[in-house]
């Protein structure tokens, strides 16, 4: 009788899984305070920010989360910009234990007719676990970075990253780096098998080679660490997102940089068959898109891509958990967190109760628990990305194809002598038609006002002081906004003037 060989019965006495599905999202939630009346940031102090603004906050954030699964929301979200909880108890906290009093009270009460001493002692991760729960999104269990700095650090830092899961948590780590928040690991299982997700919010400033060595050790914390973990397990399942505060392609779009960190330390890339090949390096999902949908913010009329998502070779194989092809994806939200041009609606306080979410929009992957057991094969890929150039280092917000007369604020619905210099009206479109006053600035007299005219680009800048002198008519179209204590009308594109 014919023997089936040793390998084979093996298999045959593990006991099936199916596949399980999931969804990592990585947030920029833009400054989450708490309301304990003590913080590092002017404008969350409490003269500014009320139980009524962050109310607003913790709804948008639940609302955006609800928009995945099926409106279960994801079940791990690396959030980015929690506030260091700066009344904080002698132990860490017992999320359970911290809301059990408030259970079943409405966040809209509690952060309203209830507001009470014992709710604005919440830190703001507590806070935002009631909200997910009020929302319908409830089962997670919140870890957050410890507030330490590494040596050479200048300041302390106000916010933190946190992690949000459903999955049971092995372990943590916070890991201090310099002049930035700690990048936390945690270390998470799913149907028996083991992943690591690492959230990051690197140093500020993209564009400026004079913090870029800052985000150097930003990314040599986190790379040694990578590298602890592959030498011991080379295809270990490992996930970093956040905001690292550079661009998929920093090397490429700022070449006067020198070195990077995000591509020449960190070793992200977008060769995706690379993951089948032994090394360090890290595939970039933002090179699942084509080029021309790569963004996730906005700044000075050009796309950033400053939030991410990689991934080690580890997720391509199959065994523990993979990486499902082609499921990166922007979570652009028409009338949530997108505005009426696509762009991120950031938050704003406007009005009692502020509006907006955040000037990021959240990105997002999927991944499966692969039951097959097989390190040393490949999952199949659909037009896997050569990581090489596909289309201009810079990608410019649209602004000449937009419908202006749509979008423009409709001036025939206010009354005459109503002024627009409101908070509500921040951001939005004017047509605007007036009389340019003498003075070194170039002005307009508008409604009875007169407002700065501001474009970002210098040459339209030029262009206009020379075609529009003093007590000619100037006609264009114009973003309200203010500069410290002066009032502006700011124009995005030359086809905006008419």
């Amino acid at each position: 009788m014919r023997r089936l060989p040793t390998a084979f019965l093996a298999l045959l006495l593990v006991p099936w899984l199916p596949a399980r599905e999931f969804t990592v999202v990585a947030y920029n939630v833009e400054n989450l305070f708490d309301l304990d009346g003590q913080a590092g940031y002017e404008d969350y102090q409490p003269s500014r920010y009320r139980p009524a603004h962050a109310l607003t906050k913790l709804r948008t954030i639940a609302r955006v989360l609800a928009r995945y699964e099926s409106g279960r929301g994801p079940d791990v979200v690396l959030l980015s910009e929690l506030e260091v909880d700066r009344t904080p108890g002698r132990t860490p906290p017992d999320y359970a234990a911290l809301l059990a009093p408030f259970a079943g009270i409405p966040l809209a009460d509690l952060l309203g007719p209830r507001f009470t001493p014992a709710v604005a002692d919440l830190p703001a991760e507590a806070l935002l676990l009631h909200a997910l729960a009020d929302a319908g999104l409830p089962g997670y269990q919140v870890v957050v970075a410890d507030s330490v700095t590494a040596a050479g650090t200048t300041r302390p830092q106000e916010i933190r990253c946190a992690v949000l899961t459903r999955f049971p948590v092995r372990s943590t780590r916070s890991l201090p780096t310099v002049d930035a928040r700690a990048i936390l690991e945690v270390e998470l299982e799913v149907d028996g098998a083991r992943f690591r997700v690492f959230a990051n919010h690197w140093k500020s400033g993209a564009s400026d080679p004079a913090t870029e060595p800052t985000r150097v050790e930003n990314a040599l914390t986190l790379r040694r660490r990578l590298d602890e973990l592959l030498a011991t397990d080379p295809q270990a399942d490992l996930i970093l997102g956040g905001d690292l505060n550079s661009q998929y392609n920093q090397r490429l779009r700022y070449p006067r940089m020198g070195r990077t960190g995000i591509n020449d330390v960190l070793g992200s890339q977008g060769d995706e068959l690379a993951t089948r090949r032994p090394g360090p390096g890290l595939y970039n999902l933002w090179f699942e898109l084509p080029a021309a949908e790569r963004g996730s913010d906005t700044y000075r009329g050009e796309w950033g891509t400053l939030i991410h998502l990689l991934v080690s070779r580890g997720l391509y194989d199959r065994a523990g958990v993979q990486y499902i092809d082609n499921s990166f994806a922007v979570g652009r939200f028409p009338g949530l967190n997108a505005d009426a041009r696509g762009l991120p609606q950031r938050w704003e306080f406007t009005g009692p109760a502020g509006r907006g979410a955040s000037d990021h929009f959240p990105v997002s992957a999927r991944f499966r628990t692969v039951p097959d057991g097989r390190p040393d094969q490949w999952v199949n890929l659909t037009n896997p990305s050569d990581g090489r150039a596909t289309g201009a280092a810079r990608r410019t917000v649209n602004y000449a194809t937009m419908d202006l007369p749509r979008l423009a604020v409709d001036l025939s619905r206010l009354a005459p002598d109503a002024s627009i210099r409101t908070e509500p009206n921040k951001g939005k479109l004017f047509r605007i038609e007036g009389r340019v006053p003498p003075g070194e600035r170039l002005m307009v007299e508008f409604r009875g006002e007169t407002y700065d005219v501001w474009s970002f680009d210098e040459d339209l800048r030029r262009r206009l002081r020379a075609e529009f002198p003093a007590g000619s008519t100037l006609r264009c179209y114009g973003e309200l906004g203010q500069y410290r204590d002066r009032w502006q009308f700011v124009i995005q594109d030359p086809s905006w003037v008419k």
